[in-house]
């Protein structure tokens, strides 16, 4: 993936929550604070997770591992099933951690070859490095985000002033990659 379109992406799927937080920042709230325990949304998260990563296994050469591959697969899949199944509290929370984590792999993979060309590409490793320490940290405490979105969302100025600031951020992520990662 080329990291100007990676940027558009990301840009563009943070911006949306954040226009909706903006324009009904009490209904935002509400649908937030649900989050952390939406088993929905954790099947979701958890399914998108284990297939990326597997995925990722499947696409792996080192040779050391070709004989057990398959095996690998299977316990994988079990592990994000199991998890499904078996560790349903805060499994919102938990598939997100795998996701920012994988998404954070793509977003490092994706602009480390052009570190040199512009000094714009650290902001995206910077972000991808935000996203592992958040992946590590809600998988270790998933109720630390439940903590997190509750402080975030107190009050409608907190949701206001929050969608804001991730929407500038967002805009420039997608600005970024209109112009500055056009060629990258």
């Amino acid at each position: 993936m080329k990291l100007s379109l990676l940027s558009i992406l990301l840009g563009l799927g943070m911006a949306a929550p954040q226009v909706y937080g903006l324009a009904k920042p009490t209904a935002f709230a509400a649908t937030v604070r649900k989050f952390p325990r939406n088993l929905m949304a954790g099947y979701f998260l958890m399914a998108l997770g284990t297939l990326w990563f597997l995925w990722l296994v499947k696409l792996e050469p080192i040779a050391d591992f070709a004989a057990i591959k398959p095996h690998m697969m299977v316990v994988f899949g079990a592990i994000g099933l199991g998890t499904c199944i078996f560790v349903q509290d805060f499994l919102a929370v938990r598939g997100l951690a795998i996701v920012l984590l994988l998404l954070a792999k793509l977003m490092v993979d994706t602009g480390r070859p052009h570190l040199g060309e512009s000094p714009w590409v650290l902001l995206i490793q910077a972000w991808a490095y935000v996203f592992v320490v958040a992946g590590i940290w809600f998988t270790v405490s998933p109720w630390r985000l439940r903590d997190l979105l509750d402080w975030a969302t107190a009050n409608e100025q907190r949701v206001k002033v929050g969608s804001g600031l991730r929407l500038a951020f967002a805009l420039l992520v997608v600005v970024l990659g209109l112009t500055a990662f056009r060629a990258m």
